[in-house]
């Protein structure tokens, strides 16, 4: 059911702010376990002995979830309800973090990124579909307030973790303490006012595989995600080569994170009323091609402004990329099992890319070879943003539904 309509039970019983809490809460729980180690990652290297390269599957596993998953939904979303699927994810995410408080060697944390990403991909998959059915008629504002609430909790895990770290002299402290967030989400979407019994895109299925549109939307969202995972991985242990602090690093990704949140928050009301995603896109990717070429030539020049720069593109690219694959189709159900396959096959292709930064880094030494990776990256995105013209919409998406699946 819709939140824009308040005759309808959900929408009548639940104050205004209850949807937006409620969203906020499962959010934030979306990007601590990816970012909540780079801080530390030095000290997690001495106790435990992983290489650069098993560090970045910390990374690299939690991005493989959220992309291996979404890609089952339609069929494993008919076994369990909406419900069902979100309250097992976010016990899943509290489970890894709260096996991270006592762990003590490299395999388990690298199990922990397994768990708890499958947690996330859960979680992930189903999101932008909740946005769209509660926030109908204000779907950019709706995706602007789940972005800017899902890159401030990766923020906030970045910045607080060393600091816990620090108090409790444990970094395992540090990585486990985000359990916290995921029981409160948990109460907080089982407490929620009754809706109709919901399953998910559980009995619609398209015909993405064999839709164009649907694989090159699926390929932007994983290049546009594919700075921001290399920058969560390497940004700290970069910012650290260049003499800062582990915990100035952290408030790198810190500062990061707040231009991003002020990006998703501030570029869906920019855009309010108007389809036409692709100026505000375009200026993303421009912002980014200008942050990520000052890492690669002029790293000493200015890298807090640098990374202000790269995190206003990525807090931008975020919230329009979902947003644009929602724009698509206007059934709720059917534009959430589009959103899923997106996120699918773009954070496989996601997952790839701090993976390829860091093979990089090791063969030129430096993290020159890196950034330089997410330029090319940002390249390809500057000239696919020309083709998602709004008028394109209704023809690209022709044929793409296909028959319900049996329940």
């Amino acid at each position: 059911m819709s939140i824009d309509s308040p005759s309808q039970t959900f929408g009548s019983r639940l104050h205004r702010f209850w949807p937006m809490l409620i969203i906020i809460a499962l959010a934030l729980n979306l990007r601590p376990i990816v970012t909540s180690h780079g801080p530390l990652l030095e000290q997690i290297r001495a106790d435990t002995g992983l290489s650069l390269q098993s560090m970045s599957l910390l990374t690299v596993l939690p991005m493989l979830c959220m992309g291996l998953f979404p890609l089952l939904l339609p069929r494993l979303g008919r076994r369990l309800s909406e419900n069902s699927w979100i309250v097992g994810g976010l016990l899943a995410i509290a489970a890894g973090c709260a096996w991270r408080l006592f762990l003590q060697d490299g395999p388990s944390l690298i199990l922990t990124a397994l768990l708890a990403g499958m947690g996330v991909a859960v979680v992930q998959s189903l999101a932008p579909g909740v946005v769209k059915r509660w926030y109908t008629q204000h779907v950019p504002l709706g995706m602007g307030l789940y972005s800017a609430a899902l890159m401030g909790g990766g923020g906030l895990a970045a910045v607080f973790s060393p600091l816990v770290a620090r108090s409790t002299e444990q970094w395992q402290t540090g990585l486990g303490i985000w359990l916290l967030p995921a029981l409160l989400a948990v109460l907080f979407w089982v407490g929620r006012p009754r809706e109709s019994a919901y399953a998910g895109g559980a009995g619609v299925r398209l015909n993405c595989l064999t839709n164009r549109r649907a694989w090159l939307l699926a390929v932007y969202f994983g290049l546009a995600n594919g700075g921001y995972a290399s920058m969560v991985a390497w940004l700290p242990l970069y910012a650290q080569t260049l003499g800062w602090s582990t915990a100035d690093s952290g408030g790198l990704v810190g500062l990061m994170t707040l231009l991003q949140v002020c990006a998703a928050l501030c570029v869906p009301l920019l855009c309010r009323g108007r389809s036409d995603r692709r100026p505000w896109l375009l200026l993303a990717v421009v912002l980014q091609l200008i942050g990520f070429s000052g890492l690669v030539f002029w790293p000493d020049a200015g890298l807090s402004l640098w990374v202000a720069l790269i995190g206003y593109g990525l807090g931008s690219c975020f919230a329009l990329t979902l947003t644009l694959a929602l724009d698509h189709l206007r059934v709720p159900a059917m534009a959430g099992v589009l959103a899923a396959f997106v996120q699918g096959v773009g954070f496989v292709i996601t997952a790839l890319i701090p993976y390829l930064a860091g093979m990089l880094r090791e063969l030129a030494g430096s993290f020159a070879a890196s950034w330089g990776l997410i330029l090319v990256t940002l390249v390809l995105m500057f000239i696919a943003t020309w083709r998602f013209a709004p008028s394109g919409y209704a023809p690209a998406m022709a044929g793409i539904e296909g028959p319900a699946l049996p329940r």
